[in-house]
């Protein structure tokens, strides 16, 4: 028997999402073997998962390919590696195997740091602009003119594009 999908997978806690796995079960000389009937048992207790049926196990036939996958993986909210024992047989031979997975709480990125940078940019421009109101009227030393327009100290005042 040979892992396919899921071994060394790190499922989500917080989205419920989890890797199913998938083994691919062959005979004495390589070749597929269909019909085979494969369970995939997970821990009963800390880190684990279940499967759409609330259980523990799962039971498939192979394809024709010899491939069977236990579909529907949940995770359990408890962080931490677990293993998924796999068991395939098929006419009176057996084979096992053993997947680990972990279960993970994603970092969540949010956009607070954005957030403070907006913050501290509005503020400053406040205290920049109460700096120079508190000067009072503003005189020619205080006005720089370029190409597209003026600042100048004081009150700040709208209007219509000129």
């Amino acid at each position: 028997m040979e892992v396919v999908e899921g071994d060394g997978a790190i499922n989500s806690i917080r989205l419920h999402r989890g890797h199913d796995p998938s083994v691919r079960v062959t005979g004495p000389e390589g070749e597929p073997l269909a019909g085979a009937t494969v369970t995939f048992l997970l821990p009963s207790s800390g880190p684990g998962a279940t499967y759409p049926n609330g259980g523990l196990t799962a039971t498939v036939q192979t394809d024709r390919q010899g491939m069977a996958a236990a579909r529907g993986l949940r995770p359990n909210a408890i962080e931490g590696q677990f293993q998924i024992s796999v068991r395939a047989s098929s006419h009176g031979s057996a084979g096992v195997a053993t997947l680990a997975q972990t279960n993970a709480e994603p970092e969540i990125k949010t956009s607070h740091t954005k957030l403070y940078v907006i913050l501290a940019a509005v503020a400053g421009a406040a205290t920049g602009g109460a700096v120079l109101a508190s000067r009072g009227k503003s005189n020619p030393a205080d006005t720089a003119t370029t190409a597209g327009g003026s600042i100048t100290s004081g009150t700040p005042t709208f209007g219509p594009p000129h």
